[in-house]
Parts: structure tokens; sequence; C-alpha cells
């Protein structure tokens, strides 16, 4: 899939919106909010395509994780980096822009976790754009989504305390949130992050590795460019 770009103008890089106070900007945000080897372009025989995936744009990311408080609060109504659905990693020895990974679930067109539940819990949504997603009544907890999935870290979360598999569900199944979710609504993660570093798509992205889920959603950042607190040519 083509990297995407845009004509929006004001984003800032993930380097100026640290200088500029993110984690500040961060709080604020959250408490505003109440590899297959081939590229799987088509549905699987047993699976329709998901409408919509979750993508992002890793040079503006700056590791706030608002992304995942948001998304612990509106569907476990606490904020808990642990339960959320995304999850925000930092490579301490790599440079910028790699110095962040973010994991989203990938709604995979041929999806193992969905293959493997033997209960149905972990389950195609038709109803609401064939978001793959788990059913907490139907979980017995058996971990088998977890180890079918076979990115690291695994896209489907552990949930200690209820003692059952979690995933992404595009805030299909959002119950503190105040907002209409699915692929045709808003998802917390994406309109929580302050610096635009998080977008769903609908066309599949290439699944030949991580990348295809890292775009470009605005021109390359400039780097050496005055902030509102910081000298020109400040890294």
């Amino acid at each position: 899939m083509a990297r995407e770009k845009e004509s929006e103008k004001g984003k800032i890089s993930r380097r100026e919106f640290v200088v500029a106070g993110g984690t500040v900007i961060a709080g604020g945000a959250v408490a505003a909010c109440t590899l297959s080897d081939a590229s799987a372009s088509q549905a699987s025989d047993e699976f329709p395509l998901s409408t919509a995936y979750l993508v992002y744009d890793s040079r503006y990311c700056a590791g706030c994780q608002s992304c995942m408080l948001a998304c612990s609060l509106v569907h476990d109504g606490a904020a808990s980096t642990s339960l959320s659905r995304i999850q925000i990693a930092r490579a301490v020895l790599t440079k910028y822009p790699d110095d962040i990974q973010i994991h989203v679930c990938r709604q995979c067109p041929d999806p193992l976790c969905v293959k493997n539940c033997p209960t149905g819990a972990c389950h195609v949504n038709t109803a609401n754009g064939n978001v793959r997603m788990i059913d907490s009544e139907k979980c017995v907890g058996c971990r088998k989504c977890l180890s079918s999935c076979h990115f690291t870290p695994h896209r489907t979360i552990w949930n200690q305390a209820a003692q059952k598999a979690t995933k992404c569900d595009l805030c299909v199944d959002a119950p503190y949130f105040s907002k209409k979710g699915g692929p045709s609504g808003q998802q917390a993660c994406v309109t929580t992050c302050p610096v635009g570093a998080l977008k769903v798509v609908t066309e599949l992205p290439s699944q030949l590795d991580n990348s295809g889920y890292d775009l470009r959603f605005a021109p390359e950042p400039q780097r050496g460019q005055a902030t509102t607190s910081s000298k020109t040519g400040e890294e």
C-alpha cells in the first residue's frame, strides 16, 4: 500500500512536540476523553475483510501513552496501560523515528485468533464492519488467541484480573466511550492523540511486515524548525 500524503498544515514532529511539553498536553487530552510472507490483499475464503484498520505515523508519536490510557478508560473504566489494546514501547538503543514502537491489532485478513478460538468468543463482527473482536461473555480464558497471534508482542491482551483476553475492536464495544465507535464511528485512541499520530483507514495495509501499518500522514517533519519553545536548529 502506497504511503499516504496529505496537504495538512500545522502538524508538528515528535521532537517538536516533546520540546513543547508533550507530556502535559497528553495528560489534558486523556482527561478530556470521558508476518505473513505474502501480501494478503484479498479476504480469505472463510473470513470477509475488515472495513477499517488502525494505522499510525511513527514520526509523530511522542510515546506519551495517552492513547493507551484512553483505550483502557473507554473499555474498562480505568486508566491502565496493561489493559490497553494499543501498546506503545520504547526501544532505548534505537534512533528516531524507530525509538518508539507502536503495536496495533492488524485486523488480519486471515485471523488466527478467530480460527483457533474454541468458543467463538473471538469472532468477526459482521454487523460492525467485520471487525475482529472478542466477546468477553464467551471467553473462557484459554489464551488460544494469545498463542495464535504470531506477532511480537501478540496483539491480543490478557486481562489478569478478569482472566480473559481482549483485543482492539475499534471501539465497537466501549461502554465508557461517550461517542459512537466502530469502523463508521470514532476511536478513543485516535481522538485522544495530541499530535495526530493515529488514524483509521479503509484500505487493507500491506501484510508483508509491520511497516504496512506505519504510514505517512503528512510531509516529512522539518528538523531544525523553530517551535514555540525552542531555538531554531535545536534537535
